[in-house]
């Protein structure tokens, strides 16, 4: 059975529950870990939820907010949906040949 994941960003929920409510808190914390990101990369990176991330730069997160890479990312996994294929051969089911359609009016003026 297939199986879709998703994740979901947290570092802004966690960053303002430690009272960081500007992106740029985080620029300076960042680089006395030797990481330096521009001020869009840093809003980017807290505001919208990032496909590619170092392993550094969660590092340097998880010890700037004193969290592991669990409270940061919260993964799930459910099972796909499998999609149902319709039949043809049911009670309920009507061809849609030129027998079954009605037939279009004409309308005359008088």
């Amino acid at each position: 059975m297939k199986r879709k994941v998703d994740y979901t960003w947290r570092l802004a929920e966690l960053m303002a529950a430690r009272g960081m409510n500007n992106t740029t808190d985080l620029i300076p914390l960042l680089a006395e870990r030797d990481i330096s990101l521009s001020r869009p990369q840093v809003y980017r990176l807290v505001n919208q939820r990032p496909e590619r991330v170092s392993l550094q730069l969660i590092s340097a997160l998880c010890d700037i907010l004193g969290c592991g890479p669990d409270d940061l990312l919260t993964v799930t996994a459910v099972n796909a949906r499998e999609h149902k294929k319709a039949s043809n051969s049911g009670p309920n089911v009507v061809s849609l040949d030129r027998t079954a359609r009605p037939r279009r009016a004409n309308i005359l003026d008088e």
